[in-house]
């Protein structure tokens, strides 16, 4: 210990080094000072040879470390390997943002204003490539005109995009309008394209000055755009995995198509509960059953089941890599395409109705305001009672006398609804922005085409489900935060005062006041909609309120959710398609 001390005599930090590794190395602080003094790009080996780190153990504990300050925003590697400070280099990383009309601009990681990129720099890179860029000049509007110094990262390997030819040579016009340059097709590398089918390509040059991107196609969809087309198109573009790997296949084949006796294991039993799932009449997977009934102090007790991914897929199998790859569901009007197996998704994860299944529950004791005085979670078997619809959900809670339901199950929508009716009246007084959103759903002939757009009413069964998802959400977030439990929260931030600014101009000329950042909360933006509610211009004044909202996000941080008024809120409700939820479950069962 005392050799390696002596060799890195410089870091005043090696003692603590020391003490937290075995074979340590030179701290971040030395790598840092290191690069600062020679203020150049300084490759692994290089930096190795400075800071006298030996092959072995040392060596790769080195190319780790290097790799987490990339990771960590502290140092930036250029395509070459070479390591520096980006501020002492004057760089600044960042990812580029196409424009269709060939100039673009670098988003800085590090946020603050962009980078106008001209044409002429648009010439190397494409839309979403990572790169290093410079200060070239402040343009006559005052706008920062960036130049790329070193791209750090190609962000396309492969394009969407029709086929064309000119003078016997093929190019692609991508899809994606933010890529404003042509791939290059090579002779005989077409595939059998013929001029206008929409291609997908495999892009094997990049772009470099005076020189367009290169590609081979790899398959031809067609001409005639149709919605499975369309869909196909977008699957390719954005590169949304459709095929499971043999692994993640092996490993679900090894998993039960039912609950078995040894799923029962620390879980609560609660299958005589009759809990009901409530879900669009085109849903394949129940992610949740709800069940609620009066207590004799006049409050309600909402009982809210989840499907139990997480006793399934376990973090560093096959599955669980897949599914974080995957992220989250993609919807399309005929078609999905699941973060999960069907054997999960559709089936053992699924809570159909008389059959049992895993769940992961919260237990709410509402008081008859509708305020929560305390909640519980829970492992359970539960089993569905009923499958209903929104629309035969609301029919029986209209006319309960004809609904053709079991008498417990009527009793529960009863006791559901009218807890629904209290915490209406609470978001209503918080202020929750609520956006009268009109959905439609899409029919579809035997060729594919759209036979009919028919829209679909909102009605209260849809907000009842709503409300009892909400509670749910943020009981998992305050319970997770109480314990200081890790877990992704789902946060809204206060719209940014640009926005704010251009709404406010547009809206002043309507009749309305926006107030400032520092004064803005969700019931101002209530206010105006509700105002606004009977005005033939109200759908403008929605889309501009909308417009001005920030992005939700997220992160490990709980900063709150603005449009729902809410001080915690995290997404625990739908682990089948979303991983941030199979992320919450888990972190309830650790603190369980």
């Amino acid at each position: 210990m005392t050799k390696k001390r002596k060799q890195f005599k410089d870091d005043l930090y090696a003692e603590r080094e020391a003490a937290k590794y075995e074979d340590p190395i030179p701290s971040r602080e030395a790598i840092l000072s290191l690069l600062n003094e020679r203020a150049e790009l300084m490759k692994a080996q290089k930096i190795a040879d400075a800071l006298s780190i030996g092959e072995g153990n040392p060596r790769v504990a080195l190319d780790r470390r290097l790799a987490a300050m990339v990771r960590d925003g502290q140092l930036i590697k250029n395509r070459r390997d070479g390591y520096g400070i980006a501020d002492k280099l004057d760089l600044d990383p960042g990812r580029v943002q196409g424009h269709p009309d060939g100039f673009g601009f670098v988003i800085p990681d590090g946020g603050g204003e962009d980078y106008y990129l001209s044409p002429k720099q648009m010439q190397r890179v494409l839309h979403g490539d990572r790169v290093l860029v410079s200060l070239a000049r402040l343009d006559r509007r005052g706008r920062r005109e960036g130049q790329v110094v070193e791209i750090l990262e190609r962000a396309n390997s492969h394009m969407v995009g029709r086929y064309r030819e000119e003078a016997g040579v093929g190019f692609v016009s991508p899809d994606e309008k933010r890529m404003a340059q042509d791939l290059l097709i090579r002779p005989g590398q077409n595939k059998g394209a013929v001029p206008g089918d929409y291609v997908y390509c495999e892009i094997i040059e990049q772009p470099e000055f005076r020189k367009a991107p290169v590609g081979v196609v790899l398959d031809v969809l067609g001409q005639n755009i149709n919605a499975p087309m369309a869909a196909e198109i977008a699957i390719r573009q954005y590169d949304i995995p459709t095929e499971w790997p043999a692994a993640v296949a092996a490993e679900v084949g090894r998993i039960p198509d039912h609950v078995e006796k040894k799923d029962f294991e620390g879980a609560k039993d609660i299958r005589s509960l009759p809990l009901v799932t409530i879900d669009g009449a085109d849903a394949k997977d129940f992610d949740d059953a709800v069940h609620a009934s009066r207590n004799s102090r006049g409050g309600w007790k909402l009982t809210v089941a989840i499907a139990d991914v997480s006793h399934y897929v376990h973090p560093g199998k096959p599955l669980d890599d897949e599914a974080q790859r995957r992220s989250t569901s993609v919807y399309f009007p005929n078609r999905v395409v699941p973060m999960l197996p069907e054997e999960l998704s559709n089936g053992l994860c699924s809570l159909k109705p008389k059959v049992d299944r895993r769940a992961m529950v919260c237990e709410i004791t509402f008081a008859p305001d509708g305020k929560i005085s305390r909640s519980r979670f829970f492992a359970a078997v539960i089993k569905s009672h009923a499958r209903l619809t929104y629309d035969k959900a609301w029919e029986a809670i209209q006319n309960m006398d004809k609904a053709d339901l079991e008498g417990k199950v009527k009793e529960s929508l009863t006791d559901l609804y009218s807890l629904y009716k209290a915490l209406r009246k609470r978001r209503d007084r918080r202020g929750a922005i609520d956006f009268d959103s009109n959905e439609v759903g899409f029919r579809f002939d035997a060729d594919g085409e759209v036979a009919a757009i028919v829209p679909r009413t909102r009605n209260d069964a849809h907000k009842l489900i709503e409300e009892c998802m909400i509670a749910a959400n943020v009981e998992a977030a305050k319970w997770l935060e109480k314990r200081k439990i890790p877990c992704p929260f789902r946060v809204h931030a206060v719209p940014p005062e640009r926005k704010l600014e251009d709404l406010r101009q547009s809206l002043a000329e309507l009749g309305f006041h926006v107030p400032t950042a520092d004064r803005v909360t969700p019931a101002s933006f209530s206010k105006i909609l509700e105002s606004a509610r009977n005005r033939p211009d109200f759908h403008l004044i929605q889309a501009l309120v909308l417009r001005a909202q920030s992005l939700a996000v997220y992160q490990p941080e709980n900063e709150g959710h603005f449009g729902l008024a809410l001080e915690a809120y995290a997404h625990f409700t739908s682990p089948i398609r979303r991983y941030p939820d199979l992320l919450v479950h888990r972190a309830i069962k650790q603190g369980l």
